[in-house]
């Protein structure tokens, strides 16, 4: 038998989980799933007999070594930043390694070691990261076979909920980590570049600078820009490209709304707020308004933010409920963020039997023999429930895939890395399509960027 440990039993480890344990007879698999609550675990095993759940806490280091000792090949779907603990285990033991997030500088300090171990530490393979990466490549690599040149690079993902599951004014449900949601696009502007010129955006305006986008079958979509898409023309191997944009995705009119968030500081996670645990929703608005002892709360937001009362803005604050005098915080030094985070979680949350729905879209510019030419891809897939998301198929299953292959020796080039080779991508993406991740290409007229897509 040959043993996985899978280290994180959230959200999107379902579908993870689930293809191994339907391969593990067949691969001879025997599957550790470890969790810091033990019946998270235990919940997802399905007490299948090739799986076994473990507590495991990140923290206490001779617990966690003792499970990388055991295993032929570790997956992390911890937080990003517990990774590295578990990396440097896996140098120790002398473990291969998956993670579906960006590879941090810690990570990548790891790289001479691991290549010297012959150890493949492979990261960024789940869905954003991880599929964007792979249906880019191939798409470009195609492009540059033919001797084409790249013009234009724009890619867009978003994790949303099913039209039929969509029943709130914000077209909005949770989908994966709410915190990352309501932290998105700070700690930085936006880096981009349009027509050979270098933009930014900071946080404050990140989301009235937003596209539109078009997407056949399904409708029109608005799309905020990512932190830092410049780091991609080296990833990529698109130097010279004039222009190189990437964003997240969401309904129209969805931006508009969480800019209110934003301006009156209800975002900020760098401090902590008084009595916050017995505060009420409405005493915690209250906070960012200027002191009146005749308006009320309601007025005072109003004004500070200028909308009238019959504006559709003001109807979706009032649907979050936000100005309930009884309804409590109830965590001890919440920041802004993690107050917020607590109210959107009270109604954003999909039902049992919600469909969540991913959405990717890519734009590739190019000229080839003199001639521009574009083409448009997209990915559209639905959940099939609360606990079988798309977005947990779309991180879990290339997550699965990379590493059966890595065990079964078809990727064996050692050093921590990211899935943008071909020797990765294309078997991926391959049996991706077995469960219905597919790309559909449309071949245009080059448009290139078009900025009366752009709300400014």
């Amino acid at each position: 038998m040959r043993n996985i440990l899978i280290i994180g039993a959230g959200k999107s480890a379902s579908s993870l989980i689930k293809y191994l344990l339907d391969k593990s007879e067949k691969e001879k698999l025997c599957i550790t799933i470890g969790d810091i609550s033990i019946e998270a675990a235990k919940k997802i095993t399905t007490n299948h007999p090739k799986a076994k759940a473990i507590q495991l806490d990140v923290f206490e280091v001779n617990q966690r070594k003792k499970a990388v000792q055991k295993a032929d090949i570790v997956i992390s779907m911890l937080p990003a930043r517990f990774h590295i603990e578990v990396a440097k285990d896996c140098i120790e033991f002398g473990k291969h390694l998956v993670t579906a997030s960006y590879i941090s500088p810690e990570m990548k300090a790891l790289d001479a070691d691991a290549k010297s171990n012959g150890l493949i530490f492979m990261n960024e393979i789940g869905l954003d990261p991880g599929i964007d990466h792979m249906s880019a490549m191939q798409v470009i690599d195609r492009i540059h076979k033919l001797g084409g040149k790249m013009l234009l690079f724009e890619s867009f993902t978003g994790g949303l909920v099913a039209p039929e599951s969509d029943t709130n004014l914000w077209n909005y449900k949770f989908t994966w980590n709410p915190r990352n949601v309501v932290l998105a696009g700070q700690g930085g502007a936006a880096e981009f570049i349009q027509e050979g010129k270098f933009k930014y955006i900071p946080y404050h305006r990140l989301f009235r600078r937003t596209e539109f986008l078009d997407v056949e079958g399904h409708g029109r979509f608005e799309a905020y820009a990512n932190r830092n898409s410049l780091m991609y023309r080296e990833i990529y191997g698109l130097k010279d490209i004039l222009t190189l944009y990437r964003g997240t995705i969401r309904r129209v009119g969805f931006s508009r709304a969480w800019n209110m968030f934003v301006q009156l500081g209800m975002t900020d996670d760098s401090y902590k707020l008084q009595d916050s645990e017995t505060m009420s929703y409405r005493d915690f608005v209250n906070l960012f308004l200027p002191y009146s002892p005749t308006d009320s709360v309601e007025l005072k937001l109003r004004l500070s933010l200028k909308i009238e009362q019959d504006d559709l803005m003001w109807d979706k604050l009032v649907e979050l409920d936000i100005f309930n005098p009884i309804k409590k915080i109830g965590i001890k030094n919440a920041t802004p963020a993690e107050a917020l985070q607590k109210i959107l979680t009270d109604k954003w949350t999909l039902e049992p039997m919600d469909k969540d729905m991913i959405v990717m879209y890519h734009k590739f510019g190019y000229e080839l023999n003199g001639v521009r030419k574009q083409i448009d891809s997209n990915m559209v897939i639905k959940g099939d429930d609360q606990t079988f998301t798309s977005m947990a198929k779309t991180v879990g299953l290339p997550v699965a895939i990379a590493t059966l292959k890595i065990l079964n020796g078809e990727i064996n080039t050692p050093g921590v890395q990211l899935p943008i080779k071909k020797e990765v991508y294309e078997p991926i993406l391959k049996e991706l399509k077995d469960y219905g991740i597919i790309f559909k290409e449309h071949e245009l007229p080059y448009i290139g960027y078009n900025p009366n897509n752009v709300i400014s």
